[in-house]
């Protein structure tokens, strides 16, 4: 019996009596990492860095060892998280927002072109459907789904935001890599002062111990550790200079990178002090790591669609619901949070907006999900795509007119060093038809094409 199946086995058996029925609807705290690797904590087997509080949040609840990203980069998985759905549907969120507003492929292009290169207000997200539910909704971290005003988080169904407008931020002067401004409240920019790490939290802090009689969902995607790499004690008076190598996603020095992660976790233990009964806390991170991070045994990084740029931490927290010290090998993605967050809560989304994930819930009481995970993302001339069905992952890269694939056995090699593509070529067509479909489907009426007649509530 192989190695995955088996723990798959151990964590149904485990965790199907874990999970108690569901109590009064939950509070709900989603944390997001920015770029961290999948070997970046200690519980995921990092031993330079010290991450106590969220090494004590796996030892208290699920740690999860086969997570996905919706995306091997940020503004993707921000947008199926939100969506509850593939990304692709939106159209123009499959690659990331460029700094300063930039698209980075045709779709892209073209909607930028019109002021349109973000996720749209009409579209429904999970902020909105909580409010419709009684909750109370807040967003302190990074936004990166539009830059322009009427893509602002306020408008999505957040009753209060303070955020980064896009990525690669100074965490002091809040300034990117092209000098843009971007700390912003409700769609406008304002003025602070501190290392945005720690502002984050303390918003987050007073969000959480303020009384009210309705539950909350708070939502804290963290900067934290994309490049700049800027530890918590290095301030200066002027912001880091445009060329400055600190801002090489790649290029971090490996004691500021663990400084800045060591914030993070600190921040969030501070946060996990404040948290009232009855709240569910899930952690994760919106990619893999870059060449800065510890993706080991992982091969690729953030960016591409080998394991290491779509395989991330995640952490499910929930005293007295959840068994301590669990383990869950099953697959899930980040949008699969969208459905678990959603039923907890009671929220339904519109009948015709269909959600695509899982409730992860029902995973760690026994379900077994069977289904095809998908990933796609263009940049410029290359498109990365990856399929996932059980232990099989197809995997191609195209670059102009030149295409690259491969076939692995996770099972076997989950660092995918063996390309069985020749033993298993019927496999890899199985899977690479399986992708093409699901690729006109989810893109075929996108935004940014010439002529599209734009849905969003067509069901895959």
């Amino acid at each position: 019996m192989n190695r995955i199946l088996v723990a798959a086995i151990v964590c149904l058996v485990t965790l199907s009596a874990s999970f108690a029925t569901t109590p009064s609807r939950p509070n709900i705290l989603f944390l997001l990492a920015d770029d961290l690797g999948y070997g970046d904590l200690g519980c995921y087997g990092r031993q330079d860095i010290r991450t106590p509080n969220l090494d004590a949040m796996a030892e208290q609840g699920v740690r999860f060892t086969s997570h996905y990203a919706n995306g091997p980069e940020c503004s993707p998985t921000r947008a199926a998280f939100l969506t509850g759905r593939y990304q692709q549907w939106v159209g123009g969120l499959e690659c990331a927002i460029g700094t300063g507003n930039q698209g980075r492929y045709d779709d892209a292009i073209r909607l930028r072109a019109s002021n349109d290169l973000g996720l749209p207000v009409d579209i429904p997200t999970l902020p909105r459907v909580l409010k419709q539910a009684g909750y109370e909704t807040a967003i302190f971290g990074k936004w990166h789904l539009g830059y322009e005003p009427k893509f602002a988080p306020h408008l999505h169904g957040f009753d209060e935001t303070y955020y980064c407008i896009g990525g690669e931020m100074d965490y002091f002067h809040y300034i990117d890599l092209v000098a843009g401004y971007n700390l912003f409240r409700n769609g406008r920019p304002i003025r602070d002062e501190g290392y945005f790490t720690d502002l984050i939290t303390e918003h987050s802090i007073e969000f959480l111990q303020t009384k009210r009689e309705q539950p909350f969902f708070l939502y804290v995607p963290f900067t934290c550790p994309h490049s700049p790499f800027q530890a918590p004690d290095e301030r200066r008076p002027h912001p880091l200079p445009l060329d400055s190598p600190r801002r090489k996603q790649g290029n971090a020095p490996p004691d500021v990178y663990r400084a800045m992660i060591e914030r993070m976790d600190a921040c969030i233990g501070r946060m996990m002090e404040a948290v009232p009964p009855n709240t569910l806390v899930v952690f994760a991170s919106d990619n893999g790591g870059t060449k800065s991070a510890r993706n080991e045994p992982l091969r690729g990084i953030k960016g591409g669609t080998f394991e290491g740029g779509i395989r991330v931490p995640a952490i499910l927290w929930w005293p007295e619901q959840i068994e301590k010290g669990s383990i869950c090998d099953t697959p899930t993605l980040t949008f699969d949070w969208t459905k678990t967050f959603a039923e907890a809560a009671g929220a339904s989304f519109p009948e015709s907006h269909f959600l695509e994930g899982v409730n992860v819930l029902d995973v760690l009481n026994g379900a077994e999900p069977s289904r095809t995970l998908f990933w796609r993302k263009p940049r410029g001339q290359q498109i990365w795509r990856g399929v996932r069905n059980a232990n099989w992952k197809y995997v191609a890269h195209q670059n102009g007119d030149r295409e690259t694939e491969y076939l692995f056995d996770l099972a076997r090699d989950l660092s995918e060093e063996n390309n069985l593509l020749d033993q298993h070529r019927e496999t890899a067509t199985q899977l690479r038809d399986r992708f093409n479909q699901w690729e006109t489907t989810t893109r075929k009426d996108r935004r940014g094409r010439p002529n599209e007649s734009h849905s969003s509530d067509m069901h895959p």
